[in-house]
């Protein structure tokens, strides 16, 4: 653990990229094979469950640091972090290097999985004894994989790259033998790297390759010839690939999770679907030809049984816009153009009202576009799709020939009603925020943001916010609604949810109203007639 722990400081003290890269190779290099691969499935979210209840670890950690529960809380809100908290008050930092852990990162982690099946008594002995034995560097980690909340400064595609480097291995390859599903109690470090074709690779989906933004209409796209350019519509759904192989269907979203058993209309034309097929596109709901809301199709995600009414109320199909393989070939090196036609074909042989193909959009100039992009919200699209004709289909996040340009965001003036502290550097500053629109008379809930200001504006509201405090709720403040802040969002629905009526997607802070008094912000129906008409 010693050396993970270290690891993750390492990463954690930098933002150079070359840096990170070069303490993941060394790492790899250097750790027990077991190791490896524990660390390759922490940081591609292949994190275990929480074994132990979040009350429970509260409790034990006061007792294991001789303080009184409700001290304990304090200090959790002040630092903003529980792992961190429990790893201040119960690691050893006066002696890092003696400290008395010698497990390795894979046995921890073989504790962690075996907490889920101990009782409670059985829990809470193993886990004092756990926190006595590590320093602080490694109980702060160990804490983090404890509770769940395990994340690193690192994306996928570093990671890869770092291990690449390592053994000398192509990126692009060593990307796609790392997706799918594995389990890391399963599988060898050699196994997973070196003796992937015997592995069963038949439910094995591909790396996504994933647009960047248009941030204004001068980007160098376009100033390029448009013929050389295909348009469609960037549809709002879940990112996924549909496989087809060895007679079986098998269906994955961008975040790796196999979700084949949420979507059973896609059943219904998988027979049509050569062997040896995998589709890229978009899940989405739909009805009467048009696409429902997002809001619509969550109510079908994280359910574990889909009853016959929400069959009825939320279909869906699979909205295809890429083959990248077919018939086992893979089909990524080839252009664009070469694979939508194939695309095309199956699509037509196919005939499924569940499998859809994106349709392309006719342009002859970029300004057909910014006329067009108008109309996207009336389709319940987030904008347009923008990809070079003779593009691969590449790994990861790659500028230059696959673009997305969305429409301009829904915009309202709210008022900042509640707080809370944030994490991790943050955690000393009130940076967590509710906004309100006027109902009434009234405020009404309907958006918690916590990003879009600079560090000299959060510090600002911090000190505001422990000026102007009506009521505290546990970490919560209720504040003096004065301030007023224009708030961006995505997507916006009717929801039976929110005490608002309301749901909004991804709301954040463009910026603060100092020109607006709180009687100037918008109102609950401004929100409300921002719904498009076809998504109410």
């Amino acid at each position: 653990m010693k050396r993970f722990a270290k690891l993750f400081q390492q990463l954690d003290e930098t933002n150079k990229t070359n840096l990170k890269v070069a303490a993941m190779a060394d790492y790899f290099r250097e750790a027990p094979p077991e190791d490896r691969v524990w660390a390759i499935a922490l940081m591609s979210s292949r994190r275990p469950p929480r074994p132990v209840k979040t009350p429970l670890l509260r409790q034990w950690a006061s007792e294991a640091a001789t303080i009184p529960l409700w001290l304990f809380e304090e200090s959790y809100h002040v630092v903003g972090d529980l792992a961190e908290t429990i790893a201040l008050l119960t690691g050893d930092s006066s002696d890092e290097e003696h400290a008395s852990d010698e497990q390795t990162l894979s046995e921890w982690m073989q504790l962690i999985l075996r907490l889920r099946k101990m009782p409670e008594e059985e829990q809470h002995e193993t886990l004092l004894e756990a926190w006595s034995v590590l320093g602080y560097r490694e109980n702060f980690v160990f804490n983090k994989l404890l509770t769940g909340s395990f994340r690193v400064g690192v994306s996928r595609k570093l990671m890869t790259r770092a291990l690449a480097q390592a053994f000398d291995l192509e990126e692009n390859a060593l990307a796609h033998r790392i997706m799918g599903k594995w389990d890391p109690t399963g599988i060898t470090f050699d196994e997973l790297i070196f003796e992937h074709d015997h592995r069963d690779k038949a439910s094995q989906p591909y790396p996504f390759y994933l647009a960047y933004s248009v941030e204004d209409r001068s980007e160098p796209i376009t100033q390029e010839d448009p013929n050389d350019w295909h348009a469609e519509w960037k549809w709002d759904g879940i990112r996924g690939q549909l496989v087809k192989r060895n007679g079986e269907l098998f269906v994955w979203s961008r975040g790796e999770e196999l979700v084949t058993d949420k979507y059973p209309e896609f059943e219904a034309f998988a027979p049509a679907i050569p062997d040896g097929t995998v589709l890229d596109g978009e899940i989405m709901a739909w009805q009467e030809d048009m696409p429902l809301n997002f809001h619509a199709l969550q109510q079908r995600i994280g359910r574990k049984t889909l009853s016959r009414k929400i069959l009825e109320e939320v279909p869906v199909v699979f909205m295809a816009y890429d083959l990248i393989e077919w018939k086992s070939e893979d089909l990524r090196s080839n252009s664009l153009e070469s694979r939508r036609k194939k695309l095309e074909e199956l699509n037509e042989k196919i005939q499924s009202p569940n499998l859809l193909l994106s349709p392309s959009i006719p342009f002859e100039a970029w300004e057909d576009l910014e006329l067009l992009i108008s109309e996207a919200r009336a389709r319940a699209c987030e904008g347009f799709m923008l990809k070079h004709v003779r593009s691969e289909y590449e790994v990861g996040r790659k500028k230059g020939n696959w673009w997305k340009w969305k429409s301009d965001p829904f915009t309202i003036d709210a008022v900042l009603t509640f707080a809370m502290r944030g994490h991790g550097r943050r955690a000393n500053l009130y940076t967590d925020y509710t906004f309100g629109l006027w109902h009434d008379g009234e405020l009404v809930t309907f958006a918690k943001a916590y990003s879009g200001l600079t560090d000299k504006e959060f510090n600002q509201v911090d000190r505001f916010v422990k000026r102007n405090t009506i009521e505290r709720f546990g970490p919560v403040r209720q504040v003096t609604p004065q301030l007023v802040f224009e708030l961006a969002f995505e997507g916006i629905a009717l929801s039976k949810r929110h005490k608002s009526g309301v749901a909004v997607r991804f709301p954040r802070i463009i910026r603060w109203r100092h020109d607006k008094k709180p009687e100037d912000a918008n109102t609950l129906d401004d929100l409300i007639a921002l719904i498009p008409k076809n998504v109410e």
